[in-house]
């Protein structure tokens, strides 16, 4: 028996580390038994998740169990937390579960305690628009994945085209990848800038320029972003996820500005800051904003976050919420 839980705004990496546990576990003969995924957006949902956890596998291979979208880890309910600790009791050595949330854990309530307690808990979070050195460093290490050399030219324009979004690096590596076996009768030569652009969209956008759009109030930019994000086929709940991340922070630092607090690292450490010497860039793109405007806003992303799990237009939905944010951040 074996729990994970993974966490963070990177979709795909997610998507596809619980699909190498699928290659690895389950047998493919017999996945039509042994393999479940449940949306699990509510107790039932979960409870029946885990009642076929708890059930032996079929045939040969393990069983996995992948409970997507849970809210296990930020709220839980005592009926749910008890079945929680029952299928920990009953779950089979040959069973997994694999818990995967957009969400950070609130590592205060009583689920996410068993949860870190027996689970194998993993952050997937997306690299920030500003990070350009680790984003060229996932450019190279997903290159290499796919066997695609690169000039540092090369490196930097994908930087610049499409930034931390790996699914979409995966899937433009692969198109120059068959661009370079097609057409080179060296296919080990490296691919320059030039020969990128052949192929790669370099006026791509992503959600952390939509946010800065919408800090600054631009209407007319931030949903011209949002459509060239919806049109590379960018999530929802991801463009939400990165926007709230994005709104917390933001509403962090000018919380604790508004108090007094001068050390940088105080704040890093409060806002779950990983370099401290962002803070100073953080506090020159609050200074215009209000505290308890950012509150409204992250009123806003939650009532966008749910409309968006409960099936509503993907586009009208981020689209007014878009509209509203921009009018809280010019006020």
């Amino acid at each position: 028996m074996t729990m994970y839980f993974f966490w963070g705004d990177d979709e795909y990496k997610i998507t596809q580390t619980v699909k190498k546990l699928k290659l690895e576990l389950i047998d493919p003969l017999w996945a039509d038994f042994n393999e479940l995924k449940v949306n699990a957006g509510s107790d039932l949902d979960m409870i029946a998740a885990f009642n076929h956890a708890c059930t032996a596998p079929f045939g040969n291979g393990d069983r996995l169990t992948w409970l997507a979208d849970t809210t296990i880890a930020q709220k839980c309910s005592d009926s749910l937390l008890a079945e929680l600790e029952r299928t920990l009791n009953y779950l089979p050595e040959q069973s997994h579960l694999v818990f995967t949330s957009s969400t950070k854990p609130d590592g205060r309530i009583k689920s996410t305690k068993l949860l870190q307690k027996y689970a194998k808990v993993q952050e997937f979070s997306l690299i920030p628009g500003w990070n350009t050195e680790a984003i060229a460093q996932l450019v190279k290490d997903i290159a290499t994945s796919e066997g695609v050399n690169l000039t540092k030219d090369g490196i930097d324009f994908l930087v610049e085209a499409v930034g931390a979004d790996s699914r979409r690096l995966v899937m433009e590596l692969q198109k120059l990848k068959l661009l370079n076996d097609s057409s080179k009768p060296d296919a080990s030569k490296p691919l320059n800038a030039k020969a990128i652009a052949q192929l790669v969209n370099q006026t791509a956008h992503n959600s952390f320029q939509l946010a800065t759009a919408i800090r600054l109030g631009q209407v007319s930019q931030s949903l011209t972003l949002l459509t060239e994000l919806l049109n590379n086929n960018e999530a929802g709940l991801r463009i939400a996820a990165t926007l709230t991340t994005q709104f917390r922070t933001w509403l962090w630092v000018k919380v604790l500005q508004d108090a007094g607090e001068r050390d940088d690292k105080a704040i890093a450490t409060a806002a779950e800051i990983s370099n401290p010497k962002r803070v100073y860039y953080f506090k020159q793109e609050v200074q215009h904003l209000k505290s308890q405007n950012l509150i409204k806003a992250l009123s806003v992303l939650l009532q966008l976050e749910q409309g968006l799990k409960r099936g509503a237009n993907e586009t009208a939905v981020l689209q007014t919420a878009v509209i509203e944010l921009c009018t809280l951040t010019k006020t």
